[in-house]
């Protein structure tokens, strides 16, 4: 067996015993695993124990606190942080392995691409992938930002890049998926909200230039019906999310 790499693996989790074996399972090559869970009742934190994993339980603070809270419970200062429904794929993990081989790496942060799945079809392209992600970092350069939803690291220095996906199995089902999207655009329509004025251009310039950037100029129409389905969805989401911001704004007490 190869020697664990000198960084934590680092979970969020609820409820995620369904798709959480593949996750832990492609971070063995950490020298641990952190998963901090926030009243699973589905068996998670059983599972999550079988693979050696240190659990912690933390009531719900919102994606980027938890994961913020989450990489500070690490013994390590280089986490590796990923979401229960992503894995590493192995192209990826032996960049990881090369990047820690012989010295220190060079950056203090590495991002790297994620390949979504939707309706039972890797995206190549579009909103789909590249999608770059910034999820390997030493934590003294780099931290994860407050939003309630779409939280992203924010790293101190400059970026490195690794070559090898992360895998996103990012819709359980239509149903499923659309209403988790739903209550993220009432997350961020809260966050809008208490900015600057919503205009009402937005709510319908937003989707169309969306549109045109993921469906014709990355070109999304490559990735055949679940390309553009996926990409319609997030045309409407922006949508929504604006037309819910301008409604707070409008109607602040309802």
């Amino acid at each position: 067996m190869s020697p664990k790499l000198p960084i934590s693996g680092v979970i969020i989790t609820l409820n995620a015993a369904h798709q959480l074996e593949e996750c832990l399972q492609s971070l063995a090559l950490c020298a641990e695993i952190v998963v901090v869970d926030s009243g699973s009742s589905d068996g998670t934190q059983a599972l999550a124990a079988r693979y050696g994993a240190r659990i912690i339980e933390q009531p719900w603070l919102g994606f980027g606190p938890q994961k913020q809270f989450a990489t500070q419970q690490a013994s390590y200062p280089w986490v590796l942080c990923l979401d229960a429904d992503e894995r590493l794929s192995a192209p990826l993990q032996q960049s990881i392995v090369e990047l820690f081989s012989t010295q220190p790496p060079a950056q203090h942060a590495y991002q790297m691409p994620r390949c979504n799945r939707f309706m039972g079809r890797w995206l190549r392209h579009g909103e789909g992938y590249p999608d770059p992600n910034l999820r390997l970092f030493h934590r003294d350069y780099a931290h994860w930002s407050q939003d309630p939803v779409h939280e992203h690291v924010v790293a101190l220095g400059a970026v490195g890049n690794l070559a090898g996906d992360i895998l996103h199995h990012s819709e359980e089902g239509l149903e499923c998926y659309l209403n988790k999207q739903n209550r993220y655009t009432s997350l961020q329509a809260e966050k809008l909200a208490q900015g600057k004025a919503i205009s009402p251009h937005k709510i319908y310039l937003s989707p169309l230039f969306r549109f045109i950037k993921f469906y014709l100029l990355r070109r999304g129409f490559l990735d055949g019906l679940p390309g553009l389905l996926h990409i319609l969805i997030g045309c409407f989401n922006s949508m929504i999310k604006y037309a819910k911001a301008y409604h707070h704004q409008q109607n602040p007490t309802h």
